[in-house]
């Protein structure tokens, strides 16, 4: 069955910069061994599997090597594809996104509110100051930005942890960012997530605390980078970043 596929690239205004991620729009979800045949194929952080369903849409992300059941920037790029304003049935629930006036796609994601934990042992991280766990993620959080923007991890003693992803944070080192992380998830068979959506349900829980505000902007300094806009409100978190469609590729096998 050939498959027409977008990719974008999320959380950016210009081509080859934030988060690439494929995305195809189809009639029905063909077997989980044929998606994930596809996103291992296109190898991007995330491949995203649109399904209409009357006015909404049901919404699936794999990775290359296993289904998530949260992504932002995946979801970023799909409402993209779609115009801006959508709204998708997930495993994570009913994602809402609506195209503001700025072209900025604001999506409605749930909280998630790390808990403070022991930090493990062989975490050779330098300078931890905070350790916690999201539902998804562990949270790392260090005291000075300059090492973070240099750290090369131990990725197998990473992969021990046995969290989805480690989300590395420091405070912003440059004005009009609030915070500036690094996203490890050799679990999912991503080394470093360049920019990474549902993280930022996290950094907004535990940064909305510390420095007392609900409006942040988060830095996410991969190699690729991008910026994420977060607001917290209640126990949902509104993300909000930009994309540019990058491809088109027409998947034949």
């Amino acid at each position: 069955m050939a498959l027409n596929i977008t990719v974008v690239d999320a959380f950016t205004d210009r081509a080859f910069s934030g988060n690439p991620a494929a995305v195809t729009v189809i009639d029905a979800f063909p077997e989980d061994a044929r998606m994930q045949a596809v996103a291992s194929e296109m190898n991007l952080a995330e491949t995203a599997f649109v399904v209409p369903r009357d006015d909404d849409h049901d919404l699936r992300w794999f990775t290359p090597s296993m289904e998530v059941d949260l992504c932002g920037h995946a979801t970023l790029a799909a409402a993209h594809r779609l115009g801006g304003n959508a709204r998708f049935h997930t495993r994570s629930g009913v994602l809402t996104c609506t195209l503001a006036d700025n072209g900025v796609v604001e999506m409605d994601f749930p909280a998630d509110v790390p808990v403070e934990a022991e930090p493990p042992r062989n975490l050779d991280i330098p300078g931890i100051c905070w350790y916690g766990l999201g539902k998804f993620d562990a949270l790392v959080v260090v005291d000075d930005t300059a090492p973070l923007r240099r750290l090369r991890p131990d990725l197998a003693k990473l992969a021990q942890l046995g969290s989805r992803a480690v989300i590395v944070t420091a405070p912003g080192d440059r004005v009009g960012v609030d915070c500036v992380s690094r996203v490890f998830a050799p679990n999912t068979g991503i080394p470093e997530d360049p920019v990474t959506g549902s993280a930022h349900c996290t950094l907004a829980c535990y940064w909305g605390e510390r420095l007392s505000r609900d409006v942040l902007v988060g830095e996410q300094a991969s190699p690729r980078g991008g910026v994420v806009h977060m607001r917290r409100s209640g126990d949902r978190v509104v993300l909000g970043g930009q994309a540019v469609t990058v491809a088109q590729v027409r998947l034949l096998a």
